[in-house]
């Protein structure tokens, strides 16, 4: 008997997730013979929202008075940076997850979608990933979820959920691996060209500064690292001429960006440092140097660290030719 598979297609929906997800369930469909189809896929939506009968192709279901019961709920991502407000407009769906998830229902979300899955409070105390650079988000909306930043996908009992982008096809091999067995999935990983090796998203992540605040002495920090960091042998040598004692410096900078300044200087050095990798053809050693680092062995150990593969991995995947 198909199971029964319930796509959402909220306010706000990624149409490059929601097509991966159809493409990969469909494919799996037609991968089987005659009429018996492992997935009977249906779509679902808040009655507010449905302006028309049919969608993608599928007859559209209101989630409001509903009796279908689902086996998977898939959720896509999200087009918008103000998570906040897609909750908010989407608010309808939490207390049918909840209600599904509670009648045995799976459910799985898609890069930013784990931001409506949170907001049900399904994931509190699970692991739990998303798209690498909406972690920060992620974490002071929901601190009670286990995020795991690094992670391509996060299985957690019934629960799951995928990181940015192209991690979207690793969580739906995992599902097809689950409810079609081992051979279909090879057979989705070989039609989609899918490196089922990959298993971090953190050399994907980019450093993005925080600007948007309103301390004016956090914000002379900021610009002092960011325009010396090269230089920089030691944090005190720039924050001297900064009319705060250094304890307060570092409390206001890291309840502004996140982050102490030391580590804010790491982050801007890699940075630095992938764009050289990326970029030009520099040696390592040069790199390191113009990068403000003394320690080669120190400057390896924190890259790898923070970007999840050594410098020479890093050029060799991403150099721009």
């Amino acid at each position: 008997m198909s199971k029964k598979v319930g796509l959402i297609v909220p306010y706000d929906y990624k149409l490059l997730s929601i097509a991966a997800i159809l493409e990969v369930f469909e494919t799996a469909n037609k991968l089987f013979k005659g009429n018996d189809k492992p997935f009977e896929i249906m779509v679902f939506q808040s009655k507010e929202q449905i302006d028309q009968e049919n969608l993608f192709g599928y007859k559209v279901n209101a989630i409001e008075g509903s009796n279908i019961s689902l086996e998977l709920i898939l959720i896509p991502a999200f087009t918008t940076d103000n998570m906040s407000e897609m909750i908010h407009k989407n608010k309808n769906f939490i207390p049918w997850l909840k209600k599904q998830h509670q009648s045995g229902a799976e459910l799985a979300s898609f890069c930013t979608g784990a931001f409506l899955f949170a907001a049900s409070g399904l994931l509190n105390e699970k692991l739990a990933t998303t798209h690498v650079d909406a972690c920060s988000a992620f974490t002071k909306a929901f601190p009670l979820v286990k995020l795991k930043s690094e992670e391509t996908l996060t299985a957690d009992g019934s629960l799951y959920t995928s990181g940015g982008s192209t991690s979207t096809f690793h969580l739906l091999i995992l599902l097809i691996q689950k409810f079609c067995g081992n051979e279909i999935a090879v057979q989705i990983a070989k039609i989609f060209s899918i490196d089922l090796n990959r298993y971090k998203q953190s050399y994907f992540s980019t450093f993005r500064p925080n600007h948007l605040h309103n301390d004016n002495l956090v914000a002379m920090l900021q610009q002092k690292i960011e325009n010396e960091y090269s230089t920089i042998v030691k944090l005190e040598e720039i924050t001297k001429d900064i009319p705060t004692s250094a304890r307060n410096m570092t409390r206001r900078f890291k309840q502004v960006t996140g982050i102490p300044p030391i580590e804010y200087l790491q982050n801007i050095r890699v940075e630095s440092s992938k764009k050289y990798l990326e970029q030009t053809q520099l040696s390592i050693s040069e790199i390191i140097e113009k990068t403000g680092y003394n320690d080669p062995k120190a400057f390896r150990k924190i890259f790898h660290k923070m970007v999840g593969m050594k410098p020479i991995e890093y050029r060799e995947k991403f150099r721009v030719q």
